[in-house]
C-alpha cells in the first residue's frame, strides 16, 4: 500500500479544518439560544449558578408560571397584542411598498429620481430623532394607547429599506416584459396586477419575513406608544414582567422567553419554504413568458 493512500492531501485537510471551524462558530452562536432553553427549566437557585445544558432537576412549573404574566394580565395578552402589530406590519409593508416600488421601478414622472432619493435618504435618519415629532402627532390623534401607531404608518410605504429592496429586484426583471404588456394595451394597473406582481413573490416573501421579525422583536416604539401593562406586546410584557419581580425568579421569565422566540421561529421556517418555492415558481412564469417583437 503506497504512503499517498493513507495520507490525507492537503485539499482534504483544508476541507476538514474548514468544516471544525465552522461547528466550532455554530456551537459559540447557538449556546446562548441552549442555555436559554435550559434555564427555563431550572429552579431558581439552579439559574443563578447553572451554566451546563442540562438541567439537574426539570421544573415545568416555569411555564405555567411564567404564563399568568404580571399585575394580573397573562402572557397570552402579551402575545395577541404581538400578534395584530406584526400581522398589520407585515400587510402594510407588503402592499404599500410594493405599490411605491413598482412606481419607481416601472413607471415614468417627472423627479421620479428626486423622490426616490428622498425615500432613500430617509434610511439616513435614527428612529429615535423622528419619535418625539411622531410622538406629539399620535397624541394630538388620540392614538396612544393603542396598535395605531404601530400599525397606521406602515400603511404609508414609511420603511424605506422594504421599498428599495423590492425596487432593486425589480430592476432585475428585464422591461421587455413591459413592453410586451403595453403593446397588447395592458394599463399600468394591469401590468402590476398580471406581470410584476406574480414575479415579485420573492420579493414580497423576503419583505414579510423581515416585517414579521423586526416588528414582533422591536421593544422601544412599543413601549413608548403601548405604555399600559394590559396593552403591552411581548418583548415589553418580557420587560414589565422583570420590572414586576421576574429577576428573582428567572425560571418563568426564561420559559416566557422561550415562548416570545416560537412565533418568529416558526414564522421563518414556514415562509423560507414559501421563499424558496416563490423563487422557483417565478423563475417559471419568467421563462414561459413570450418575448415581445422587436421593434421596427
Amino acid at each position: 500500500m503506497s504512503v499517498s493512500a493513507v495520507t490525507p492531501g492537503p485539499g482534504r485537510l483544508a476541507r476538514a479544518a474548514a468544516t471544525a471551524a465552522t461547528v466550532a462558530v455554530v456551537l459559540v452562536l447557538v449556546y446562548p439560544l441552549l442555555w436559554i432553553l435550559a434555564s427555563s427549566l431550572r429552579s431558581a437557585g439552579e439559574t443563578a449558578t447553572g451554566l451546563s445544558l442540562w438541567p439537574q432537576e426539570f421544573t415545568w412549573s416555569n411555564y405555567t408560571a411564567g404564563w399568568s404574566g404580571s399585575n394580573g394580565v397573562g402572557f397570552g395578552t402579551f402575545f395577541v397584542n404581538s400578534t395584530v402589530v406584526a400581522a398589520g406590519a407585515v400587510v402594510g409593508n407588503v402592499v404599500t411598498c410594493l405599490l411605491a416600488a413598482f412606481a419607481f421601478a416601472r413607471l415614468r414622472f417627472p423627479l421620479r429620481r428626486f423622490w426616490y432619493a428622498v425615500v432613500i435618504g430617509t434610511l439616513l435618519l435614527p428612529q429615535h430623532v423622528l419619535m418625539v415629532p411622531q410622538y406629539m402627532l399620535f397624541r394630538e390623534l388620540g392614538w396612544l394607547n393603542t396598535p395605531l401607531p404601530l400599525i397606521v404608518p406602515k400603511l404609508l410605504a414609511t420603511d424605506s429599506f422594504f421599498v428599495f429592496l423590492i425596487v432593486q429586484f425589480l430592476r432585475s426583471l428585464p422591461e421587455n416584459y413591459d413592453e410586451y404588456a403595453r403593446t397588447d394595451g395592458a394599463s399600468p394597473l394591469q401590468l402590476f396586477r398580471h406581470v410584476i406582481l406574480p414575479l415579485s413573490r420573492p420579493a414580497i416573501t423576503a419583505t414579510a419575513i423581515l416585517s414579521f421579525i423586526w416588528t414582533w422583536n422591536d421593544f422601544f416604539p412599543q413601549l413608548v406608544y403601548l405604555p399600559l401593562v394590559e396593552d403591552s406586546t411581548a418583548p415589553s410584557g418580557l420587560h414589565q414582567y422583570a420590572i414586576a419581580g421576574g429577576l428573582s425568579s428567572p425560571g418563568p421569565m426564561f420559559a416566557m422567553c422561550v415562548l416570545s422566540l416560537l412565533p418568529v421561529l416558526l414564522f421563518f421556517l414556514a415562509f423560507q419554504r414559501l421563499l424558496t418555492t416563490s423563487s422557483a415558481t417565478s423563475g417559471r412564469m419568467a421563462a414561459q413568458l413570450p418575448r415581445p417583437r422587436g421593434r421596427r
